[in-house]
């Protein structure tokens, strides 16, 4: 599922489906004598304390239990009260950050390091090559198309054109089957709330054709061209208020035709958190339906097109994962069904018994991440300890070959390819290796580079990159990635970085930052955990950190950082962590639960009233992940978690930056805002920081101007706080 809490750089594009915040950091130097307080000297002025939020207590009961909120009324952005306190604190955070010492020097550095830019997997449509690159410092991704796999690149669309500010972004697009229109969606503002146009490959020109509310759109054309098979969600008025940002439903649009008239051939009935997603056989004639229904299931429908019929489901109904291609009248499966690092099935496609599917790829040590049918071969991307290989099979799940990554410790990001061509392409990068494109060719069997961003301002070869293991507080061993300059000396006194996600059934793995160099040119140590609740060990590791298992990943946290100080890497003074969106979620816990173990926190689009999450935007969706406050046994445990329920006068916090955006439509702001007033009022020692960005969301499609603006802040506050000069 891709419209859930994790931000991706191309959402539905075979890109990254998180957001660490590896790009933000700088170089730091520890000096001795720092001064971190509320009130603290900043250039030679007195800072006045941070504004006061009014005290509204508002008296819930759950379940027997008396719980107050004492800052409900933030959660309304529209109450002019509310505006009135984020402008003072937005006034509040500026005047501690912007006089920071070396400021301007952040400012100019990320700038140069922002120019270091960004490539797409190639799209295959006929004789056509489509892909997205960000060069230098534009905004947005720009789509290009070149006709010949070695041909000449063609601008086919740039959103940089359309705000000069580059608040609209490029969402996703789609080729026809042989090039000749691609569906492409654009949004403003990070709000990701996709509007679909349509343009001609041949001569750049706009149909007439535009589709409202498309956001993390599924398309599927027809091989003639005529039209195409798309996902879409409802307009105001048509569904209960609160409702529109759900009830995803299949449509068909003719080109040429009112999209509005457009009728619904699946969802209609089914629950509205339902999330459905299309994709057409190679002869045209099966349109399979994938629904995921949370994070730990997916169901599986099949339309014989030629036939009429209506979908059939085609799977069992149980608690597993199922992923789908239909290729010559047979359905090739993936699924993690009694198999939680998966495999793969094979079944006629007019055939719905579960008996009759054999197993083709049975399950190995590493986890299958991904198993693509281009070029007549199975091309399958498995994770072994949180890095990638690639290995193809044939038709029949026979080995071919494996493939030889260009380093070890690196990450596939993404791969594209079409049945009737013998060619693949994939996307590799890893800590020290900027991203490239590769392109397989399928009948020797060989790689070679296609196309790769250039990075000639980072020496990667001054650094290496180690995989520690340690021990969680249950004796479940969790691994972690460190990254730092060669030589390092283990003194207790390093300023290191550390950040992890934990959930949604999501990876981090080695992935090339252009910011982790400022660090660790001067010392610095960038750690990645590999916390339960993610993917890299397959659906046991991942349940084993969501629902009433989500201490798991808490602990795991909280023990990477003490392995960090046992192991001399660092000490309390020198350490910081950061996270977003559900890794936001996990810095709450951390701020709550182990306050002594950091110096500051980078919170950032956080998750942290836990008791309220699911009614605000599109959190109805996570349920499955989380559970919800409204079930008492649920109620149990997010209550023992909730960041915003545990927070205590009197307590020595780490200092901390919330990060939030007005238009994020995945996490509501009132987290941030809410846990920035009562850390505040709970009179914490250390600064509490909010930044909310204007014109911006959940991270997706943010221009390169504002995340240099934002980076900035975020380096001249741990600067600060880690007692950098």
């Amino acid at each position: 599922m891709l419209w859930g809490l994790a931000a991706g750089v191309f959402m539905g594009g075979g890109g990254r489906l998180f957001w660490t915040f590896a790009s933000l950091l700088f170089f730091v130097t520890p000096v001795h004598g720092r001064d971190g307080g509320q009130g603290s000297a900043v250039a030679g002025a007195a800072v006045a304390g941070p504004p006061v939020a009014e005290v509204r207590p508002l008296e819930e009961t759950f379940y027997g239990n008396k719980i107050v909120d004492k800052y409900r009324w933030l959660e309304d952005s529209a109450l002019p009260e509310t505006r009135k306190w984020v402008a003072e604190e937005m006034a509040y955070t500026r005047g501690l950050l912007d006089p920071r010492p070396g400021r301007e020097a952040i400012h100019a550095r990320l700038s140069e390091l922002l120019r270091i830019g960004e490539i797409g997997v190639p799209r295959i449509g006929g004789k056509y090559y489509f892909y997205t690159r960000r060069d230098g410092l534009q905004n947005q991704p720009v789509l290009y198309v070149r006709e010949g796999v070695n041909g000449k690149d063609r601008v086919l669309v740039d959103v940089n054109l359309l705000a000069a500010d580059g608040t609209v972004a490029l969402d996703w697009f789609w080729p026809a089957e042989y090039g000749k229109y691609v569906a492409y969606g654009t949004s403003t503002n990070g709000s990701e709330m996709s509007t679909l146009h349509i343009v001609e490959t041949k001569t750049g020109n706009l149909l007439p054709d535009t589709v409202e509310r498309t956001h993390a759109a599924s398309i599927a054309w027809s091989l003639d061209n005529s039209g195409f098979y798309y996902t879409r969600y409802p307009k105001k008025g048509d569904v209960p208020t609160g409702q529109e940002r759900y009830n995803r439903h299949v449509f068909y649009h003719e080109l040429g035709t009112d999209p509005e008239k457009d009728e619904p051939i699946f969802g209609e009935g089914r629950d509205a958190e339902d999330w459905p997603d299309v994709r057409l056989d190679n002869d045209g004639r099966m349109l399979l339906i994938t629904v995921a229904q949370g994070w730990t299931k997916t169901e599986l429908f099949l339309m014989n097109l030629k036939k009429g019929t209506p979908p059939t489901r085609i799977t069992t109904g149980k608690n597993f994962l199922y992923n789908a291609t239909v290729y010559n009248g047979r359905l090739y499966i993936v699924t993690n069904e009694d198999a939680p690092r998966f495999r793969v099935f094979v079944a006629e496609a007019g055939n719905y018994e579960r008996d009759d599917w054999k197993e083709i790829i049975p399950q190995t040590g590493g986890v299958l991440k991904d198993a693509e049918l281009w070029g007549g071969k199975i091309f399958a991307q498995y994770e072994q300890n949180a890095s990638s290989q690639l290995k193809v099979f044939d038709l029949e799940g026979k080995n071919v070959r494996d493939l030889a990554l260009p380093g070890i410790g690196g990450s596939v990001f993404g791969s594209g390819g079409k049945w009737d061509h013998d060619e693949i392409f994939y996307e590799f990068e890893s800590f020290t290796v900027a991203p490239s494109i590769y392109r397989y060719d399928v009948e020797h069997g060989t790689s070679s580079l296609w196309a790769k961003v250039d990075a000639p301002a980072i020496d990667s070869s001054a650094y290496e990159v180690s995989q520690e293991w340690y021990h969680s507080k249950d004796g479940t061993r969790v691994p972690m990635f460190l990254v730092h300059k060669k030589g390092l000396k283990k003194d207790g006194s390093n300023p290191t970085l550390l950040t992890g996600y934990g959930g949604f059934d999501i990876s981090l793995t080695p992935s090339f930052e252009s910011g982790i160099y400022l660090w660790l040119e001067h010392g610095g140590i960038y750690a990645v955990a590999n916390l339960r609740g993610g993917a890299e060990f397959g659906e046991d590791w991942h349940r084993a950190g969501m629902l009433d298992k989500k201490q798991n990943v808490f602990d795991d946290m909280i023990a990477a950082a003490e392995f960090l100080i046992s192991e001399k890497y660092t000490d309390s003074n020198h350490l910081a962590i950061s996270g977003a969106s559900n890794g936001g979620l996990l810095m709450g816990a951390m701020i709550t639960q182990r306050p002594e173990l950091f110096r500051a926190v980078v919170c950032r689009v956080p998750l942290l009233d836990m008791l309220h999450y699911q009614n605000f935007q599109i959190a109805r969706l996570w349920v499955s992940e989380y559970g919800s406050a409204e079930k008492p046994e649920q109620f149990k445990w997010l209550y023992a978690y909730s960041p915003y329920h545990h927070v205590k006068a009197g307590v020595e916090y780490p200092a901390v930056l919330f990060m939030t955006a007005d238009s994020d439509s995945r996490v509501d702001p009132m987290h941030a805002k809410k846990m920035t007033a009562l850390m505040q009022g709970a009179g914490s020692k250390r600064p509490v920081l909010l930044r909310v960005e204007s014109k911006a969301g959940h991270g997706v499609g943010t221009p390169v101007g504002k995340r240099i603006e934002e980076l900035t802040d975020v380096w001249a506050f741990l600067w600060w706080q880690l007692g950098v000069r």
